[in-house]
């Protein structure tokens, strides 16, 4: 018989999303919604009637995860609107912050997902603040990972959480021939200390994943062979960084595209029949209270070729690389080979940057209210930005963020598993939530939800 169980707020992520899940007498997952309850941004509505150049630093503030991949991505979704080419070093610039985004964040994603797994050949899983080894050693390199991609961020884009240097057009400034060669510094450190985490990780994984079980709550829940394994598409637009519709032959297409609202997708109201107070930490939702993912959702639901994609770190491999294998674990897999593309991006393009070439174009133009978009393949995946701007006012906006595009994936993704773990699940796509948040309750006596704050 049919059971309801609730997972909210899901945890070790970045915003605020639940899990409703329907299991059967076993405890296994047959359907699953994954949905966002962070509260509405409205980036897209503040947008409108604004400079293009104020609506990149306010796109980058819809979190503080991000930021790198929705500036970049804001800003070129502006120049494909305006028909801007930028000079090739600001380019170069801009690569080297996006690699040094992702570099740092996989490594962020580390902390999250250790507590998850075991330390290999122990029944042990890991406490990443403890001052036992090998838990100490691992927290200070990723520490010192982090730095490091903080600092050449810092360096190329101005800040590493919300940049300054970039700007449409290109770059405010170049950086100099010394802050050239301490970039490089870093950069050859790091891909030492990149590929040392990413085969410990690898080992990690590789060990959860040819284990039987996990310890959750004090009971031993057993680890399907296809955890996470779904039957949607994937979609990449890049290795590394991305596309726009400036481009000789785009990576995206726009007419692949169409959004359909959270009632279109998830399940109806349901009443919770299923408690378990041993659940990490606090419990489930109590049984007796009621559910409405289709009216809770703030988040819309992006379909590409009409059904949802995966994207993210095994989309990309999978899409450029002949990565072939699949679920939960291929994505965490998938993340940490991306470790050392990171550092290799930033040395190529440093051995390529001129110092002393100009970093901004030297025609602006204002726009005429053309459709231009820009994909940015931020660490979570495909962060899809467009734009209409006209006399160098943003007429329309729209954010495809890489958890949007999720969601409805991981939703199905989350079929045929124990539902203790379905947050490991979860946790595998690396949540950002907050920039996912579009929809808003209107009227929370009806319960009847917004259509988008933005005209198509």
């Amino acid at each position: 018989m049919t059971k309801v169980v609730e997972i909210s707020p899901t945890t070790r992520h970045e915003g605020h999303s639940k899990l409703t899940l329907k299991v059967d007498d076993q405890g296994i997952v047959e359907r699953g919604d994954w949905l966002s309850i962070t509260p509405v941004r409205g980036i897209e509505k503040l947008a409108i009637g604004k400079t293009m150049e104020q609506v990149p630093k306010i796109a980058s503030r819809v979190c503080g995860i991000c930021p790198i991949a929705h500036t970049l991505a804001s800003t070129e979704a502006m120049e494909a609107s305006i028909g801007c080419e930028i000079p090739e070093d600001a380019k170069l610039l801009r690569v080297i912050l996006h690699a040094a985004n992702r570099l740092h964040s996989i490594a962020l994603h580390n902390i999250l997902i250790l507590p998850d797994f075991y330390i290999p050949g122990t029944e042990t899983k890991f406490n990443m603040f403890t001052k036992e080894e090998p838990a100490r050693s691992v927290m200070a390199r990723i520490s010192r990972i982090r730095e490091i991609g903080q600092t050449i961020g810092a360096i190329a884009g101005g800040e590493a959480i919300h940049p300054s240097n970039p700007r449409i057009g290109g770059m405010y400034q170049n950086v100099s021939s010394r802050a050239k060669q301490k970039m490089a510094d870093l950069a050859k450190e790091g891909l030492v200390l990149a590929h040392e985490q990413m085969e410990f990780m690898l080992e990690v994984i590789r060990n959860m994943q040819n284990r039987g079980f996990v310890e959750v709550g004090g009971k031993q829940i057993p680890i399907p062979k296809t955890l996470g394994y779904h039957n949607q598409g994937v979609m990449a637009t890049s290795p590394m960084y991305g596309s726009s519709s400036l481009d000789e032959k785009p990576m995206w297409d726009i007419a692949r595209w169409k959004e359909t609202r959270p009632w279109d997708w998830y399940m109806g109201e349901v009443t919770i029949d299923l408690e378990d107070p041993s659940y990490p930490f606090g419990g489930t939702t109590k049984v007796g209270t009621k559910a409405n993912p289709r009216m809770e959702a703030c988040n819309g639901v992006p379909m590409y070729d009409g059904q949802p994609v995966e994207v993210g770190p095994r989309a990309r491999l999978s899409t450029f690389k002949n990565f072939d294998e699949k679920g939960t674990f291929a994505q965490h897999i998938a993340r940490q080979m991306e470790y050392p593309d990171c550092c290799y991006t930033i040395l190529k393009c440093l051995d390529d940057l001129n110092t002393s070439g100009k970093v901004l174009a030297d025609n602006i133009p204002l726009g005429d209210g053309s459709l231009g978009w820009a994909a940015n393949e931020a660490p979570r995946g495909t962060d899809v930005h467009l734009a209409k701007v006209k006399d160098g006012r943003v007429l329309w906006y729209e954010m495809l963020v890489p958890t949007t595009w999720n969601f409805p994936t991981c939703s199905r993704a989350l079929a045929g598993a124990p539902w203790e773990i379905a947050e490991m699940v979860v946790r595998a796509y690396d949540p950002c939530v907050s920039c996912a948040t579009h929809m808003i309750v209107l009227d929370e006596e009806n319960k009847i939800v917004a259509q988008k704050l933005m005209q198509w």
